[in-house]
């Protein structure tokens, strides 16, 4: 990226993404509503806007998509993609959902990610040198989600590989959407049918049985296409984020060892760590939302059509609201960042990312107290819409 005179953001640009914290910086101080004429987005990139923005849902709304791509290419959205509906169908469908995905449900699934994390963990001591994602990031959160829909091992692998492929994007390039719109999640069919013979303690059987009002005020069941979409949003969004978080705590904390060594003297600093993490490297740096209705940020109008940038990843770092926010401390009192998002679109596996990102980082540290990035082999992930490491290897002393 050439040197800017003005304040500048684009998503797609691959050097400026590497590290966009300098590009966020001049946003908050010089452009706090930032206007992007070769793609026709505004961007609002400190702390209160970005949270005023995701609390109103009926002015930044959700129903035309939360990616540029997709708000531009103004696709269809089939029933049953929480991230990308409105109330009341969106208030319905979260609701089903937000049964199973409860803090103390999570929770109890400790034991069995701390088991998957042996598994990927176990064969790697005595070794050189492992990588975050292959080794850890790309394994647990797969069998986690795995579990939860009631997908065979066999099959586990490919569903992750089908959910990242759906985000990778070329270098510098918009993401590319087929005018059918998303996919239906119709791999899931043959599991689905299987579920409805052979009941079980996971997602699908309860997806299968659950009763519920529908926005029209009708007692019913999910409709087969309802629940493939449902199955279809929970494999893509369990699998990346959570692979993108624990890679990024491998890189930040070799950045960082004297507060690793904090960590590993003391495991009950890891869930402060885990929350500075997530302010600081957040996994979903940005998310976008269509302009319903004419709106004024810093003394300008945004127009009714318009499509706005949430600038997630700069809101975690504006001083106003972190001080010295580009400073990296697992002491810091975090209390709320944006990076599960805010309000009624609120991360509906917040509580399951928390426990998987613990419980890998506990089971990390326990075993290899001390790494260094082999940043000539390191290299970021291609995609516009979530941020974080494809290989992150790291070398063991």
């Amino acid at each position: 990226m050439a040197s800017q005179r003005e304040p500048y953001f684009d998503p797609y640009d691959v050097e400026l993404n590497a590290d966009p914290y300098p590009a966020f910086r001049r946003l908050r101080e010089e452009a706090p509503l930032y206007y992007n004429e070769a793609h026709d987005f505004f961007a609002l990139s400190r702390f209160d806007d970005v949270q005023r923005g995701l609390v109103d849902h009926e002015t930044y709304i959700s129903g035309r998509g939360a990616i540029i791509e997709f708000i531009k290419a103004d696709l269809p959205v089939p029933p049953g993609v929480v991230i990308f509906e409105d109330p009341p169908l969106h208030t319905v469908h979260r609701g089903l959902l937000s049964r199973v995905f409860t803090p103390r449900k999570m929770n109890a699934l400790e034991g069995q990610i701390r088991d998957f994390c042996a598994r990927s963990l176990d064969p790697l001591e005595g070794s050189k040198g492992f990588d975050f994602i292959a080794d850890l990031g790309a394994q647990m959160p797969m069998r986690v989600i795995g579990m939860l829909l009631g997908t065979p091992e066999s099959d586990q692998e490919a569903v992750r590989d089908r959910a990242d492929a759906s985000l990778r994007t070329k270098p510098g390039e918009p993401m590319e959407y087929s005018d059918k719109g998303l996919p239906t999640g119709e791999e899931f069919a043959d599991y689905i049918e299987w579920r409805a013979e052979h009941p079980s303690d996971d997602l699908m059987t309860e997806l299968l049985n659950a009763e519920f009002e529908d926005e029209t005020g009708t007692v019913r069941r999910l409709r087969r296409e309802e629940i493939l979409t449902y199955l279809n949003v929970v494999a893509g969004a369990g699998n990346e984020t959570t692979t993108r978080l624990i890679g990024w705590a491998g890189k930040v904390l070799a950045d960082h060892p004297d507060q690793r060594a904090e960590l590993v003297e003391d495991a009950s600093l890891i869930p402060g760590a885990i929350e500075e993490l997530l302010r600081f490297e957040p996994p979903a740096p940005h998310v976008a939302r269509y302009v319903a209705r004419d709106v004024e940020h810093h003394g300008r109008r945004v127009p009714e059509g318009s499509a706005m940038m949430l600038l997630i990843g700069s809101g975690n770092r504006d001083d106003r609201r972190f001080p010295d926010g580009d400073r990296f401390d697992i002491h810091r009192e975090v209390a709320q960042h944006l990076s599960f998002g805010y309000g009624i679109h609120f991360c509906l596996g917040a509580s399951l990312a928390r426990v998987e990102a613990r419980v890998a980082l506990e089971e990390v540290l326990k075993r290899f107290p001390e790494w260094e990035v082999d940043r000539d082999r390191a290299k970021l992930s291609p995609t516009s819409t979530v941020r974080g490491w494809e290989t992150l290897p790291v070398v063991l002393p």
